[in-house]
Parts: C-alpha cells; sequence; structure tokens
C-alpha cells in the first residue's frame, strides 16, 4: 500500500500577511505544495490529502483539478473551530486555529494508511520525500514513527527570527523530544534564541524539525486522547496551540520511538514577505540543474 501525504494548509499565516499557501513562486507559477507534491509522487505517494479551511476549498479545487485530475488521487479534508471538540462549545474569543496537532486530527478521516505530514508553504526537497516514502512503507508501524530532521543553519531566515522545533536526541539516535524554541536568529556569527529558555545560544549542529514527520494510522486515537486533555486545560486560552509534537513527546514517554530521519535536502521557506525573492532564485537555481522543469506539471 503506498503512503499517502498529509499538506497543511489551513494556516492564518499571519507574520507572511497574505495566504502564501497559493501564492506562486515557480516560474510558471506553481506553489510550493506543487513541489511539495511532485517529489510525493516521485517518491512513491499514493495519495494527497488537502487540510484546508472550509471557505478556502473552492480556491483550492480551482488551483490544483487542472493539475492532479489523472496523475494522483487527492482529497480535501477541513479545519474548522469546532472540530472534534465533543460538545464543548468555542469560546468567542477563540479567533486562531487550535493548531497543527488538531490538523492532523482533522486529516484522519480517510487516512487509513501509514502518512506523512508537511506544512504547505515550506520547501523539503526529493530526498525527505524518499526517506519518508521508505520509511513508510518499510519501517513504520504502531509503535515506531519518524520525523525528518534538519540541520538547524539551514533553516533560518535572513529577514526576521524564526521558531523551530529544536530536537534531542537518545543514545540510540532516536527522538527524545521535541522543544519549540522561539525568535531563533543569527547575532555576532552565533545561534541566539529570544525566548528566555535555556541554551540561550544553539549549536550550528543541532538539528531540527520542520514538521516533516510519518505515522501509522493508530496515531489518530493519539491525537484524539490529547486533544481531549489540551482542550479540558486550555479552553480559555485565545491563542494556546495544540501543536504535533506534544503528542510526539507523549507517544515516547508511553514506549514509542521516533526515528530522525536525516535528509541531504536544502529546505527553505517563506516565513517574511522579504524571503520570497530568495525562494524564486533557489527554485530558479533547481531548475537550472536539471532537478525541475520549467513548467512542472507539463
Amino acid at each position: 500500500m503506498k503512503p499517502t501525504l498529509v499538506i497543511l494548509a489551513a494556516g492564518m499565516a499571519s507574520r507572511y500577511g497574505s495566504m502564501k499557501q497559493v501564492e506562486g513562486f515557480g516560474p510558471s507559477g506553481e506553489t510550493i505544495m506543487d513541489y511539495s507534491i511532485s517529489d510525493a509522487v516521485k517518491a512513491g505517494f499514493g495519495k494527497i490529502v488537502f487540510l484546508i479551511r472550509k471557505q478556502f476549498e473552492e480556491n483550492f479545487r480551482n488551483l490544483f483539478a487542472s493539475k492532479l485530475d489523472g496523475k494522483v488521487n487527492y482529497e480535501f479534508e477541513f479545519q474548522e473551530h469546532d472540530m472534534h471538540m465533543d460538545g464543548v462549545p468555542v469560546p468567542a474569543e477563540r479567533t486562531k486555529p487550535w493548531g497543527t496537532g488538531h490538523a492532523v486530527l482533522c486529516s484522519g478521516t480517510n487516512v487509513n494508511e501509514p502518512f506523512a505530514v508537511i506544512n504547505a508553504d515550506d520547501f523539503y526537497g526529493f530526498d525527505a520525500f524518499k526517506r519518508a516514502a521508505d520509511f513508510l512503507t518499510t519501517v513504520c508501524d504502531e509503535k515506531t514513527y519518524a520525523v525528518v530532521g534538519y540541520d538547524l543553519m539551514k533553516t533560518l531566515s535572513e529577514h526576521g527570527t524564526v521558531n523551530r522545533g529544536l530536537c534531542t536526541l537518545n543514545e540510540n539516535g532516536d527522538l527524545a523530544g521535541v522543544v519549540e524554541r522561539i525568535g531563533i536568529g543569527m547575532k555576532d556569527d552565533k545561534v541566539i534564541v529570544e525566548d528566555g529558555l535555556e541554551p540561550k545560544e544553539l549549536k550550528r549542529t543541532d538539528v531540527v524539525s520542520m514538521n516533516f514527520w510519518c505515522f501509522h494510522p493508530s496515531v489518530f486515537a493519539h491525537y484524539k486522547k490529547d486533544f481531549k486533555s489540551f482542550i479540558s486545560e486550555n479552553l480559555t486560552v485565545p491563542k494556546a496551540e495544540f501543536l504535533i509534537p506534544a503528542v510526539v513527546d507523549n507517544f515516547i514517554r508511553e514506549g514509542g520511538v521516533v526515528k530522525v530521519l536525516p535528509t541531504t535536502a536544502q529546505w527553505f521557506g517563506v516565513t517574511y514577505k522579504e524571503d520570497a525573492p530568495a525562494v524564486k532564485k533557489q527554485l530558479d537555481d533547481l531548475i537550472a540543474a536539471g532537478e525541475y522543469s520549467t513548467n512542472l506539471w507539463g
């Protein structure tokens, strides 16, 4: 059975300022998602699930139908504030989505096979998808998940600080935990974090998660259980987010194993508007190197 790719595209892109998920960065108007989908299909994924807000469905269908029809199976799932709340009313002051963990939970209606989860606005590179597909088809099971690990230095922005999931590894090289570090940037040739936590200076060789996860479908039971606990504790906290690493950490504490899949791929993304020209340049360089065509879908 071929694995599925879930693309998280329901975020509000507050720091970027617009719907960067559907902005064209490639020479023929390709979105970053187009490159992820192309790499995933080439690597052996059999289905794409777009996790979006219901209000964006028409936009996404118009954007992808002509590209993907007849090339790969794809579906739309939706993340809304009132989903998986078990009857608990959403507070009026809640304006943000519940977070990436809630998004994964919402994506699971028709996902019955091992699957990967990625962000819509991150470029991960073919090598990352190949390693994920190999893991999902040969290793992944109820007790063994994975995360694609990127070198920290390959994920920073020249235009502002970034937030990254800092990975700690155990003696076997597997994931021991992920700590969300906020406000990472270069200062005096050092990697400094401005969130008040220790260590304040990170190593250039540190490994970070860019939200490229590999799961067995049994993980949805973990998300459902943990989201229920999250709601009971954070319902009235307007900006609280239920994030993927929280579920992963609980899974590890309960005896699960999360492999760290190293990749040679170069990550890049569009956290800020000022990142857009660099993203276009990096795509142009990859096209010039023969890794992609000037018109991805021909």
